[in-house]
Protein backbone atom coordinates (compact mmCIF):
# COMPACT_ATOMS: atom_id res chain seq x y z
CA UNK A 1 0.00 0.00 0.00
CA UNK A 2 1.10 3.51 -0.66
CA UNK A 3 0.52 6.42 1.77
CA UNK A 4 -1.12 9.91 1.16
CA UNK A 5 2.76 11.11 0.37
CA UNK A 6 2.52 8.43 -2.74
CA UNK A 7 5.95 8.45 -4.69
CA UNK A 8 3.96 7.84 -7.88
CA UNK A 9 3.46 11.57 -7.85
CA UNK A 10 7.02 12.61 -7.16
CA UNK A 11 9.25 14.02 -9.14
CA UNK A 12 10.68 11.29 -10.99
CA UNK A 13 7.18 11.72 -13.40
CA UNK A 14 8.84 14.55 -15.41
CA UNK A 15 6.15 16.34 -16.90
CA UNK A 16 5.82 17.12 -20.74
CA UNK A 17 6.24 20.29 -22.27
CA UNK A 18 9.97 21.69 -20.51
CA UNK A 19 7.28 22.92 -17.58
CA UNK A 20 8.69 24.04 -14.18
CA UNK A 21 10.57 21.65 -12.53
CA UNK A 22 8.70 22.25 -9.19
CA UNK A 23 5.42 21.61 -11.04
CA UNK A 24 5.65 17.92 -10.98
CA UNK A 25 6.02 17.07 -7.65
CA UNK A 26 3.38 19.90 -6.28
CA UNK A 27 -0.12 18.22 -6.39
CA UNK A 28 -2.97 20.02 -7.61
CA UNK A 29 -5.90 20.30 -5.02
CA UNK A 30 -8.83 19.58 -6.44
CA UNK A 31 -10.91 22.22 -4.59
CA UNK A 32 -10.50 26.12 -5.00
CA UNK A 33 -12.87 29.27 -6.16
CA UNK A 34 -10.86 28.36 -9.51
CA UNK A 35 -12.88 25.09 -10.11
CA UNK A 36 -16.10 27.24 -9.30
CA UNK A 37 -15.55 30.23 -11.54
CA UNK A 38 -13.18 29.45 -14.28
CA UNK A 39 -12.40 25.98 -14.96
CA UNK A 40 -11.27 26.09 -18.15
CA UNK A 41 -8.65 28.69 -17.39
CA UNK A 42 -7.08 26.48 -14.89
CA UNK A 43 -7.42 23.16 -16.84
CA UNK A 44 -5.55 24.98 -19.22
CA UNK A 45 -2.62 25.72 -16.27
CA UNK A 46 -2.80 22.66 -15.51
CA UNK A 47 -1.71 21.31 -19.49
CA UNK A 48 0.87 23.90 -18.96
CA UNK A 49 2.34 23.03 -16.42
CA UNK A 50 2.12 19.03 -16.09
CA UNK A 51 1.11 18.34 -19.48
CA UNK A 52 -1.99 15.52 -20.32
CA UNK A 53 -1.25 13.84 -16.77
CA UNK A 54 -1.56 16.22 -13.89
CA UNK A 55 -1.01 15.00 -9.61
CA UNK A 56 -3.34 15.94 -7.58
CA UNK A 57 -4.56 15.89 -4.11
CA UNK A 58 -8.18 14.78 -3.19
CA UNK A 59 -9.73 16.45 0.12
CA UNK A 60 -8.12 14.68 3.24
CA UNK A 61 -5.19 14.88 1.31
CA UNK A 62 -5.05 11.73 -0.80
CA UNK A 63 -3.22 11.29 -3.97
CA UNK A 64 -4.60 11.05 -7.37
CA UNK A 65 -4.23 11.65 -10.93
CA UNK A 66 -6.05 13.94 -13.03
CA UNK A 67 -6.17 12.89 -16.77
CA UNK A 68 -6.97 16.14 -18.64
CA UNK A 69 -5.98 15.08 -21.95
CA UNK A 70 -8.32 13.95 -24.74
CA UNK A 71 -6.35 11.45 -25.99
CA UNK A 72 -5.16 10.08 -23.23
CA UNK A 73 -8.40 9.90 -21.40
CA UNK A 74 -9.57 8.24 -24.86
CA UNK A 75 -6.82 5.90 -24.34
CA UNK A 76 -7.63 4.95 -20.33
CA UNK A 77 -11.25 4.62 -21.09
CA UNK A 78 -10.91 2.48 -23.91
CA UNK A 79 -8.70 -0.49 -21.69
CA UNK A 80 -10.71 -1.43 -19.39
CA UNK A 81 -8.19 -4.01 -18.62
CA UNK A 82 -5.40 -2.20 -17.37
CA UNK A 83 -8.26 0.71 -16.10
CA UNK A 84 -11.17 -0.91 -14.79
CA UNK A 85 -13.66 0.73 -12.82
CA UNK A 86 -12.71 -1.55 -9.89
CA UNK A 87 -12.47 1.16 -6.82
CA UNK A 88 -11.43 -2.40 -4.60
CA UNK A 89 -8.04 -1.83 -6.50
CA UNK A 90 -7.34 1.55 -4.87
CA UNK A 91 -4.11 1.75 -2.76
CA UNK A 92 -5.61 4.23 -0.71
CA UNK A 93 -7.64 1.99 1.22
CA UNK A 94 -6.24 1.75 4.68
CA UNK A 95 -6.08 5.65 4.81
CA UNK A 96 -9.69 6.48 3.47
CA UNK A 97 -11.65 7.60 7.39
CA UNK A 98 -15.42 5.98 7.07
CA UNK A 99 -16.69 9.78 7.19
CA UNK A 100 -15.18 10.73 3.63
CA UNK A 101 -17.30 13.18 2.29
CA UNK A 102 -16.29 11.73 -1.13
CA UNK A 103 -16.59 8.51 -0.03
CA UNK A 104 -20.50 8.56 -1.66
CA UNK A 105 -18.80 9.39 -4.66
CA UNK A 106 -16.00 7.37 -5.34
CA UNK A 107 -17.85 4.22 -3.70
CA UNK A 108 -16.78 0.93 -2.40
CA UNK A 109 -16.50 -2.08 -3.74
CA UNK A 110 -20.57 -3.21 -3.91
CA UNK A 111 -22.72 -5.12 -6.38
CA UNK A 112 -23.90 -2.62 -8.97
CA UNK A 113 -23.70 -1.80 -12.22
CA UNK A 114 -21.90 1.51 -11.37
CA UNK A 115 -19.11 -0.12 -8.91
CA UNK A 116 -18.36 -3.52 -10.73
CA UNK A 117 -15.47 -4.62 -13.05
CA UNK A 118 -15.50 -7.21 -15.89
CA UNK A 119 -17.87 -9.71 -16.16
CA UNK A 120 -19.68 -9.02 -12.84
CA UNK A 121 -19.98 -5.20 -14.91
CA UNK A 122 -21.41 -6.87 -17.84
CA UNK A 123 -24.16 -9.00 -15.68
CA UNK A 124 -25.38 -5.80 -14.41
CA UNK A 125 -25.20 -3.84 -17.66
CA UNK A 126 -27.23 -6.73 -19.12
CA UNK A 127 -30.11 -6.57 -16.24
CA UNK A 128 -29.79 -2.48 -16.71
CA UNK A 129 -29.43 -1.05 -20.14
CA UNK A 130 -32.48 -3.46 -21.70
CA UNK A 131 -34.84 -2.44 -19.03
CA UNK A 132 -34.04 1.59 -20.03
CA UNK A 133 -34.23 0.68 -23.13
CA UNK A 134 -37.58 -0.87 -22.91
CA UNK A 135 -38.56 2.98 -21.80
CA UNK A 136 -41.17 4.00 -24.65
CA UNK A 137 -39.58 7.38 -25.75
CA UNK A 138 -42.70 9.01 -26.24
CA UNK A 139 -44.21 8.40 -22.84
CA UNK A 140 -41.20 9.48 -21.67
CA UNK A 141 -41.63 12.74 -23.16
CA UNK A 142 -45.11 12.85 -22.14
CA UNK A 143 -43.79 12.26 -18.33
CA UNK A 144 -41.38 15.59 -19.14
CA UNK A 145 -43.95 17.91 -20.67
CA UNK A 146 -46.45 16.94 -17.50
CA UNK A 147 -44.24 17.36 -14.89
CA UNK A 148 -42.44 20.53 -16.58
CA UNK A 149 -45.82 21.93 -16.75
CA UNK A 150 -46.85 21.67 -13.61
CA UNK A 151 -43.61 22.83 -11.90
CA UNK A 152 -44.08 25.86 -14.53
CA UNK A 153 -47.42 26.03 -12.97
CA UNK A 154 -46.11 26.24 -9.67
CA UNK A 155 -44.03 29.67 -10.63
CA UNK A 156 -45.79 31.23 -13.29
CA UNK A 157 -48.01 33.84 -11.40
CA UNK A 158 -45.28 35.28 -9.45
CA UNK A 159 -43.23 36.74 -12.28
CA UNK A 160 -39.91 35.66 -10.64
CA UNK A 161 -38.06 32.43 -10.37
CA UNK A 162 -34.91 30.51 -9.73
CA UNK A 163 -34.78 28.31 -12.15
CA UNK A 164 -32.36 25.32 -10.45
CA UNK A 165 -34.60 25.21 -7.42
CA UNK A 166 -37.94 25.84 -9.20
CA UNK A 167 -37.45 23.65 -12.17
CA UNK A 168 -34.07 22.18 -13.47
CA UNK A 169 -33.45 20.27 -10.13
CA UNK A 170 -36.85 18.73 -9.48
CA UNK A 171 -37.66 17.56 -13.15
CA UNK A 172 -35.07 15.32 -13.64
CA UNK A 173 -35.31 13.38 -10.50
CA UNK A 174 -39.58 13.28 -10.62
CA UNK A 175 -39.37 11.92 -14.59
CA UNK A 176 -36.44 9.62 -13.09
CA UNK A 177 -38.59 8.27 -10.37
CA UNK A 178 -41.50 7.46 -12.21
CA UNK A 179 -40.11 5.67 -15.06
CA UNK A 180 -38.58 3.72 -12.27
CA UNK A 181 -41.95 2.97 -10.37
CA UNK A 182 -42.05 5.16 -7.25
CA UNK A 183 -45.38 7.52 -7.36
CA UNK A 184 -44.74 11.09 -7.57
CA UNK A 185 -45.16 11.85 -3.74
CA UNK A 186 -41.87 10.25 -3.03
CA UNK A 187 -39.83 12.35 -6.36
CA UNK A 188 -39.14 15.41 -3.62
CA UNK A 189 -37.59 13.33 -1.10
CA UNK A 190 -35.46 11.35 -3.41
CA UNK A 191 -34.79 14.69 -5.12
CA UNK A 192 -33.73 16.18 -1.47
CA UNK A 193 -31.67 13.30 -0.87
CA UNK A 194 -29.71 13.65 -4.14
CA UNK A 195 -29.00 16.78 -3.84
CA UNK A 196 -27.58 16.33 -0.16
CA UNK A 197 -25.66 13.02 -1.46
CA UNK A 198 -24.17 15.18 -4.57
CA UNK A 199 -22.76 18.14 -2.36
CA UNK A 200 -20.29 15.79 -0.21
CA UNK A 201 -20.96 17.62 2.57
CA UNK A 202 -21.18 16.67 5.95
CA UNK A 203 -24.85 15.39 5.70
CA UNK A 204 -23.97 12.77 2.12
CA UNK A 205 -23.52 9.67 3.91
CA UNK A 206 -26.90 10.02 5.73
CA UNK A 207 -28.71 11.34 2.98
CA UNK A 208 -26.80 7.77 0.88
CA UNK A 209 -28.63 5.71 3.59
CA UNK A 210 -32.02 7.53 3.01
CA UNK A 211 -31.72 6.92 -0.72
CA UNK A 212 -30.46 3.14 -0.20
CA UNK A 213 -33.65 2.68 2.46
CA UNK A 214 -36.09 4.39 -0.84
CA UNK A 215 -34.94 1.67 -3.27
CA UNK A 216 -35.02 -1.19 -0.85
CA UNK A 217 -38.66 -0.23 -0.45
CA UNK A 218 -39.42 -0.11 -4.23
CA UNK A 219 -37.79 -3.34 -5.17
CA UNK A 220 -40.16 -5.20 -2.30
CA UNK A 221 -43.31 -2.61 -3.56
CA UNK A 222 -42.62 -3.99 -7.24
CA UNK A 223 -41.97 -7.45 -6.07
CA UNK A 224 -45.10 -7.65 -4.91
CA UNK A 225 -46.96 -5.87 -7.48
CA UNK A 226 -44.89 -5.42 -10.64
CA UNK A 227 -45.59 -2.75 -12.93
CA UNK A 228 -44.74 -1.14 -16.07
CA UNK A 229 -41.44 0.64 -14.84
CA UNK A 230 -37.62 -0.13 -15.43
CA UNK A 231 -37.62 -1.84 -11.75
CA UNK A 232 -40.68 -4.00 -12.09
CA UNK A 233 -38.45 -4.95 -15.99
CA UNK A 234 -35.72 -5.42 -14.00
CA UNK A 235 -37.03 -7.91 -11.43
CA UNK A 236 -38.31 -9.88 -14.52
CA UNK A 237 -34.76 -10.30 -16.21
CA UNK A 238 -34.26 -14.27 -15.48
CA UNK A 239 -30.66 -13.98 -14.53
CA UNK A 240 -30.80 -14.49 -10.46
CA UNK A 241 -29.86 -11.05 -8.55
CA UNK A 242 -30.38 -10.73 -4.95
CA UNK A 243 -32.48 -7.59 -3.60
CA UNK A 244 -29.64 -5.34 -2.58
CA UNK A 245 -28.21 -5.41 -6.19
CA UNK A 246 -31.48 -4.61 -7.46
CA UNK A 247 -31.67 -1.70 -4.97
CA UNK A 248 -28.13 -0.67 -5.95
CA UNK A 249 -28.31 -0.72 -9.76
CA UNK A 250 -31.42 1.42 -8.92
CA UNK A 251 -29.68 3.86 -6.91
CA UNK A 252 -27.29 4.30 -9.65
CA UNK A 253 -29.36 4.85 -12.83
CA UNK A 254 -31.29 6.99 -10.46
CA UNK A 255 -28.28 9.34 -9.35
CA UNK A 256 -26.42 9.59 -12.34
CA UNK A 257 -29.00 10.76 -14.60
CA UNK A 258 -30.81 13.13 -11.62
CA UNK A 259 -28.14 16.53 -11.24
CA UNK A 260 -26.30 15.55 -14.50
CA UNK A 261 -29.61 15.98 -16.22
CA UNK A 262 -30.40 18.95 -13.90
CA UNK A 263 -26.98 20.92 -15.11
CA UNK A 264 -27.54 20.28 -18.62
CA UNK A 265 -30.70 22.32 -18.50
CA UNK A 266 -29.69 24.92 -16.06
CA UNK A 267 -26.55 25.49 -17.93
CA UNK A 268 -28.43 25.13 -21.57
CA UNK A 269 -30.80 27.72 -20.12
CA UNK A 270 -28.09 29.86 -18.54
CA UNK A 271 -26.03 29.90 -22.16
CA UNK A 272 -29.32 31.06 -23.77
CA UNK A 273 -29.83 34.20 -21.37
CA UNK A 274 -26.49 35.28 -21.69
CA UNK A 275 -25.01 34.57 -24.93
CA UNK A 276 -26.51 36.40 -28.12
CA UNK A 277 -26.25 33.45 -30.90
CA UNK A 278 -28.84 31.93 -28.76
CA UNK A 279 -30.77 34.87 -28.34
CA UNK A 280 -33.34 33.25 -31.30
CA UNK A 281 -34.08 30.54 -29.11
CA UNK A 282 -36.15 32.75 -26.44
CA UNK A 283 -37.69 33.81 -29.44
CA UNK A 284 -39.32 30.41 -29.71
CA UNK A 285 -36.69 28.91 -32.20
CA UNK A 286 -35.83 25.21 -31.86
CA UNK A 287 -32.77 24.54 -33.57
CA UNK A 288 -30.70 26.44 -31.35
CA UNK A 289 -32.16 24.54 -28.28
CA UNK A 290 -30.12 21.83 -29.63
CA UNK A 291 -27.38 23.80 -30.42
CA UNK A 292 -27.04 25.27 -27.13
CA UNK A 293 -27.46 21.71 -25.02
CA UNK A 294 -24.40 20.24 -27.44
CA UNK A 295 -22.55 23.46 -26.89
CA UNK A 296 -22.88 22.85 -22.87
CA UNK A 297 -21.34 19.34 -23.68
CA UNK A 298 -18.66 20.49 -25.05
CA UNK A 299 -17.88 23.63 -23.00
CA UNK A 300 -19.66 22.81 -19.74
CA UNK A 301 -20.07 19.60 -19.01
CA UNK A 302 -22.25 18.81 -15.82
CA UNK A 303 -19.61 16.12 -15.09
CA UNK A 304 -16.52 18.07 -15.16
CA UNK A 305 -14.49 15.07 -12.98
CA UNK A 306 -15.52 11.24 -12.96
CA UNK A 307 -14.23 9.26 -10.46
CA UNK A 308 -12.49 6.90 -11.81
CA UNK A 309 -10.66 4.28 -12.68
CA UNK A 310 -7.56 2.26 -10.79
CA UNK A 311 -4.67 0.79 -12.85
CA UNK A 312 -4.59 -2.72 -12.26
CA UNK A 313 -0.08 -3.23 -12.61
CA UNK A 314 2.59 0.00 -12.89
CA UNK A 315 2.40 1.27 -16.11
CA UNK A 316 3.02 4.75 -18.52
CA UNK A 317 0.33 6.97 -19.62
CA UNK A 318 0.96 10.71 -20.43
CA UNK A 319 4.68 10.60 -20.26
CA UNK A 320 4.08 9.99 -16.17
CA UNK A 321 4.57 6.69 -14.16
CA UNK A 322 0.73 5.27 -12.93
CA UNK A 323 1.85 2.59 -10.29
CA UNK A 324 -0.35 0.07 -9.56
CA UNK A 325 -3.73 0.71 -7.56
CA UNK A 326 -3.62 4.64 -8.49
CA UNK A 327 -6.25 6.22 -9.04
CA UNK A 328 -7.16 8.25 -12.17
CA UNK A 329 -9.83 10.62 -12.68
CA UNK A 330 -11.58 11.43 -15.65
CA UNK A 331 -11.05 14.73 -16.68
CA UNK A 332 -13.99 15.30 -19.17
CA UNK A 333 -14.36 18.79 -19.12
CA UNK A 334 -11.13 19.35 -19.29
CA UNK A 335 -10.55 16.89 -22.26
CA UNK A 336 -13.55 18.11 -24.69
CA UNK A 337 -11.49 21.59 -24.88
CA UNK A 338 -7.65 20.03 -25.24
CA UNK A 339 -6.62 22.39 -28.29
CA UNK A 340 -4.98 19.36 -29.80
CA UNK A 341 -7.93 17.74 -30.36
CA UNK A 342 -10.01 20.44 -31.03
CA UNK A 343 -7.49 22.20 -33.58
CA UNK A 344 -8.56 18.61 -35.22
CA UNK A 345 -12.13 17.80 -34.77
CA UNK A 346 -13.97 21.27 -34.93
CA UNK A 347 -13.33 24.47 -36.83
CA UNK A 348 -15.19 27.54 -37.44
CA UNK A 349 -16.79 30.28 -34.82
CA UNK A 350 -19.47 30.26 -32.41
CA UNK A 351 -22.08 27.45 -32.30
CA UNK A 352 -19.12 25.03 -34.50
CA UNK A 353 -19.37 21.94 -31.73
CA UNK A 354 -23.26 21.43 -33.52
CA UNK A 355 -22.78 18.66 -35.37
CA UNK A 356 -20.03 17.41 -33.78
CA UNK A 357 -20.89 14.60 -30.84
CA UNK A 358 -17.21 13.37 -29.86
CA UNK A 359 -17.25 15.23 -27.35
CA UNK A 360 -16.79 12.83 -23.74
CA UNK A 361 -19.45 14.65 -21.92
CA UNK A 362 -20.53 10.93 -21.08
CA UNK A 363 -17.31 9.28 -20.79
CA UNK A 364 -16.12 6.59 -23.11
CA UNK A 365 -15.45 3.05 -23.31
CA UNK A 366 -17.36 -0.14 -21.47
CA UNK A 367 -17.91 2.05 -18.63
CA UNK A 368 -19.37 5.42 -20.59
CA UNK A 369 -23.06 6.16 -19.47
CA UNK A 370 -25.47 3.60 -21.43
CA UNK A 371 -26.88 4.94 -24.51
CA UNK A 372 -30.40 4.35 -23.23
CA UNK A 373 -29.42 6.63 -20.10
CA UNK A 374 -28.22 9.14 -22.41
CA UNK A 375 -30.84 9.41 -25.03
CA UNK A 376 -33.64 9.59 -21.62
CA UNK A 377 -31.55 12.42 -20.06
CA UNK A 378 -31.64 14.37 -23.43
CA UNK A 379 -35.42 14.11 -24.10
CA UNK A 380 -35.83 15.02 -20.20
CA UNK A 381 -33.13 18.03 -20.96
CA UNK A 382 -34.61 19.46 -24.25
CA UNK A 383 -38.46 18.57 -23.51
CA UNK A 384 -37.70 20.94 -20.00
CA UNK A 385 -35.97 23.61 -22.33
CA UNK A 386 -38.39 23.51 -24.71
CA UNK A 387 -41.42 23.57 -22.31
CA UNK A 388 -40.26 26.44 -20.36
CA UNK A 389 -39.48 28.56 -23.23
CA UNK A 390 -43.00 28.29 -24.67
CA UNK A 391 -44.66 28.94 -21.37
CA UNK A 392 -42.55 31.66 -20.42
CA UNK A 393 -41.34 33.37 -23.42
CA UNK A 394 -40.18 36.77 -22.15
CA UNK A 395 -37.71 35.05 -19.73
CA UNK A 396 -35.22 36.88 -18.93
CA UNK A 397 -32.25 36.87 -15.94
CA UNK A 398 -32.89 38.92 -13.11
CA UNK A 399 -29.45 39.29 -12.23
CA UNK A 400 -25.90 40.81 -14.22
CA UNK A 401 -24.49 37.46 -15.77
CA UNK A 402 -21.63 37.99 -13.64
CA UNK A 403 -23.33 37.71 -10.25
CA UNK A 404 -24.33 33.94 -11.02
CA UNK A 405 -22.76 31.55 -8.96
CA UNK A 406 -21.75 27.93 -9.71
CA UNK A 407 -22.31 25.23 -7.45
CA UNK A 408 -19.14 24.61 -4.91
CA UNK A 409 -17.31 21.55 -6.95
CA UNK A 410 -14.94 20.72 -8.89
CA UNK A 411 -16.81 17.64 -10.09
CA UNK A 412 -20.13 18.97 -11.46
CA UNK A 413 -20.30 22.11 -13.20
CA UNK A 414 -23.78 23.87 -12.55
CA UNK A 415 -25.19 26.75 -10.98
CA UNK A 416 -26.04 27.28 -7.75
CA UNK A 417 -29.53 29.48 -8.61
CA UNK A 418 -30.72 31.08 -11.46
CA UNK A 419 -33.04 33.85 -10.97
CA UNK A 420 -34.94 35.19 -13.95
CA UNK A 421 -37.93 37.33 -14.24
CA UNK A 422 -41.22 37.15 -16.85
CA UNK A 423 -44.78 38.90 -17.09
CA UNK A 424 -47.07 36.50 -14.48
CA UNK A 425 -48.73 34.01 -16.14
CA UNK A 426 -52.38 32.66 -14.21
CA UNK A 427 -52.70 29.31 -14.83
CA UNK A 428 -56.05 27.02 -14.77
CA UNK A 429 -54.17 24.92 -11.95
CA UNK A 430 -52.10 21.77 -12.54
CA UNK A 431 -52.34 19.97 -15.58
CA UNK A 432 -51.95 16.51 -13.69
Amino acid sequence: MTTPSSPSLSAASAPRGGCPAHAADTPVPLSGPAFHTEPQALYRTMRHSYGPVVPVELPGGFPAWLVVGYRELHQVTSDGELFPRDVGLWNQWEHIPEDWPLLPMVGRPMPSIYFTAGAEHRRHAELVVPALEAADPFEIREHCEQLADRLVDGIAPRGTADLVADFAEPLPVLVLARLVGFPDAEGADIARVLKDLADGGPGAQEAYGRFGAHMRRLVAAKRAAPGDDVTSRMLADPEPFTDEEYALDLMAITAAGHLTTADWISNSLRLMLTEDQFADSLAGGRRSVGDAMNEVLWEESPTQILAGRWAVRDTQLGGRTIRAGDMLLLGLGAANTDPLIRQEAVSGGAGHHAANGSHLAFSHGEYRCPFPAQEIAETIARTAIEVILDRLPDLRLAVPAEELVRRPSAFLRGMNALPVRFAPVHTTGDLL
